[in-house]
């Protein structure tokens, strides 16, 4: 399986580009904060054609270039259900800090709309795309519709955590949508049970496995979430 990505902008979010192998479908998750370049460059190395955009949830960091990269391909962005209403206000929906705070985090570039074809996915959903079986399991906790987003290629069990889980840490609990609680629950019954081979790509820093995590986070090695 082919899995390129890279962290963009400014909150250094990674990006993935996901094909079978060279010259064949892709899906793209995540594309955030000047990720554009960067995803035309492997999809042009690896002759891939884009076939969706799927968003592991719906915070702006995650989002900020879906409307142009779905229109670009004429490709669907797929969204949990209960994220769907981020995409229509990103800023209002993922901070609290008022337009100008953001706009001076971005450096003056705030430029955001609404992708015109979205399709919805609904609790814990089977869907072959691009001739690749994915599994997308509801992860709520740092928001409402947060998704792990699991496949299989020979042998090889990948999961992309978002948010949800990142090397030595998780994601955060108090922007809005976010919940403790729900986070606690989703660690115990998404990401523990996960085989310790599991390869993880995160929604920020480094590619990890479940075992490297299982052995070293405290998040997940003392059961606290």
């Amino acid at each position: 399986m082919l899995i390129k990505g890279f962290p963009a902008g400014s909150w250094s979010t990674n990006a993935y580009v996901v094909a079978a192998a060279p010259g064949e479908p892709a899906i793209i998750i995540d594309p955030g904060q000047d990720s554009i370049e960067g995803i035309n460059e492997i999809i042009r190395a690896h002759r891939l054609t884009p076939a969706a955009v799927i968003l592991t949830h719906g915070h702006i960091d995650h989002i900020w270039s879906v409307a142009p990269v779905s229109a670009q391909f004429a490709i669907p962005a797929m969204i949990h259900v209960e994220d769907r209403y981020r995409l229509a206000d990103p800023a209002g929906s993922s901070f609290a800090a008022a337009r100008e705070q953001l706009l001076a985090m971005t450096k003056g570039e705030l430029e955001l709309t609404e992708p015109s074809n979205v399709e919805v996915i609904e609790e814990n959903k089977s869907l072959n795309i691009v001739g690749v079986d994915w599994e997308f399991v509801h992860a709520p906790g740092h928001t409402e519709g947060s998704m792990v987003i699991k496949t299989e290629h020979s042998g090889d069990l990948i999961a992309f955590t978002g948010d949800v889980l990142f090397a030595g840490s998780i994601g955060r609990t108090d922007l809005p949508g976010g919940d403790a609680r729900a986070m606690q629950k989703s660690l115990a019954s998404v990401i523990l049970p996960l085989p310790d081979h599991t390869l993880v790509y995160p929604g920020h820093g480094s590619d990890t496995t479940i075992g490297a995590e299982r052995a070293t986070n405290p998040f997940l090695s003392t059961g606290r979430g």
